[in-house]
């Protein structure tokens, strides 16, 4: 919840994002791309909830945009949410567990992917909204 006057003031954005996980237990994370905002962190795939989208739907679409992988409403457990502000506005992250997807993940709008185990997520810079959800993917795989 916002506590100063200027972060009641900052837009409010939400995320859909999705924790990938192979039948290793690994977790997908991709890397920003340069000319990006943070470029070089690395995040879990998601992107904007757009207007009138409702988070699942917009995370099918960016997992297509942004992997070219298809899954369905019924393979997304919501897992968790994270809320951080930035200068200019709040974010509000939306965590999903997926398990079941078709296709092979493809870097088509990221630099790079990565399978990683929960426990080592925290040796990759991520931005500090994804941060709060390290521990939770790490109690939960």
């Amino acid at each position: 919840m916002p506590t100063t006057e200027a972060e009641m003031l900052l837009p409010l954005i939400y995320v859909s994002a999705v924790a990938l996980v192979d039948t290793d237990g690994r977790v997908l994370i991709a890397k920003r791309p340069e000319g990006k905002p943070m470029a070089g962190l690395w995040e879990f795939p998601g992107g904007k909830v757009e207007a009138g989208e409702t988070p699942e739907q917009a995370l099918i679409r960016e997992l297509y945009e942004e992997l070219r992988i298809n899954t369905e409403e019924s393979c997304l457990a919501p897992i968790s949410f994270a809320s951080h502000s930035y200068p200019s506005f709040h974010l509000v992250i939306l965590l999903f567990a997926c398990r079941k997807w078709n296709g092979s993940p493809q870097p088509v709008e990221v630099a790079e992917l990565k399978w990683v185990h929960p426990k080592q997520l925290r040796n990759y810079p991520m931005p500090a909204a994804d941060m709060p959800l390290i521990p939770v993917l790490r109690d939960l795989l």
